[in-house]
């Protein structure tokens, strides 16, 4: 199939974009920049510039591909400095994200995946207070409602996510190698609490079971490991030969603040995904730690 990756410059849509391409599909990504990112393997990819916030995919420039994958919703890192925060959230994930989909539908493709988050599924009781995640909850319902007979879409919403792609550099996970490796003087603990976390890869396996088998008008929940924060960072050390044991603070971490754990600093959220949908999808469980290796040996 011919496949359209929207958002396929970034990590999560750029490895979903390389593993549909090593499945056969014809695939062409779209980023905001003039092309796909030096030395990385999606030069080898097709590329369409794109800003989806700014109304850039209309349904000419659409016509052409069997099956999108939409990966480039708008989290706090893409509010732009002195912009409106939830102003700028309602148009980018309440406005413009649906609109691609109905331009999606207008062109002609008959299946579509939106790449979600899996707060307003795994933790509801957030929705209320909090508007990121109310964006988040209206792309997911937004993309679905813009499918018909014929046009298919379905959501697939990740937990924390944990993976590399070759060649493209991290700001996240980058400082979590300097840091295990005691590069970085940030003292060596944890904050309490936890959530589910999931490999790159398995994500990946997941939308590509969601574009072939996926019940149109679904949105899954997808997911791996339940980890404690302490546990999570505890794996980056051990991956690099720290033998330092961390310890759970209740305190903040400056590699991942407050306003990155929406549950709050001390509590975790849990959830086992529905046995029925990871086999239907096809994606392996229990690979946090083989990602994290992935990323030590990148980055370290």
């Amino acid at each position: 199939m011919k496949v359209l990756v929207i958002g396929g410059t970034g990590a999560l849509g750029g490895h979903a974009a390389l593993h549909l391409a090593a499945q056969g599909h014809d695939v062409t990504i779209s980023g905001r920049g003039a092309a796909a990112p030096a030395g990385t393997a999606l030069t080898t990819l097709g590329y369409m510039q794109g800003d989806y916030v700014a109304g850039d995919f209309t349904a000419d420039r659409l016509g052409g591909f069997d099956w999108m994958v939409f990966a480039a919703g708008n989290d706090p890192r893409h509010v732009p400095q002195g912009a409106d925060f939830a102003a700028w959230l309602h148009k980018a994930n309440h406005l413009a994200l649906p609109a691609v989909f109905a331009a999606a539908r207008e062109a002609g493709m008959s299946r579509a995946v939106q790449l979600g988050s899996f707060y307003p599924q795994a933790a509801p009781e957030l929705i209320a207070g909090n508007v990121y995640i109310q964006s988040r909850l209206a792309a997911c319902e937004g993309a679905r409602a813009e499918g018909r007979p014929g046009f298919d879409v379905i959501s697939v919403n990740a937990p924390f996510m944990v993976g590399t792609v070759a060649g493209l550099p991290s700001a996240i996970f980058e400082p979590y190698v300097q840091w295990a490796k005691g590069n970085i003087p940030v003292p060596f603990f944890a904050p309490t609490g936890g959530t589910n976390f999931m490999s790159f890869r398995s994500l990946s396996e997941a939308i590509e079971g969601a574009l072939l088998r996926g019940e149109p008008g679904k949105a899954y929940l997808v997911g791996d490991e339940n980890l404690s924060f302490r546990d999570y960072f505890q794996l980056f050390f051990d991956a690099v030969g720290n033998p330092v044991t961390l310890e759970a603070r209740d305190e903040e971490l400056p590699l991942l603040p407050d306003v990155a754990i929406p549950q709050g600093r001390g509590n975790t959220i849990r959830y086992e995904p529905d046995a029925g949908e990871t086999a239907l999808l096809g994606y392996r469980r229990g690979d946090v730690a083989a990602a994290v290796a992935e990323i030590v040996a990148q980055f370290g």
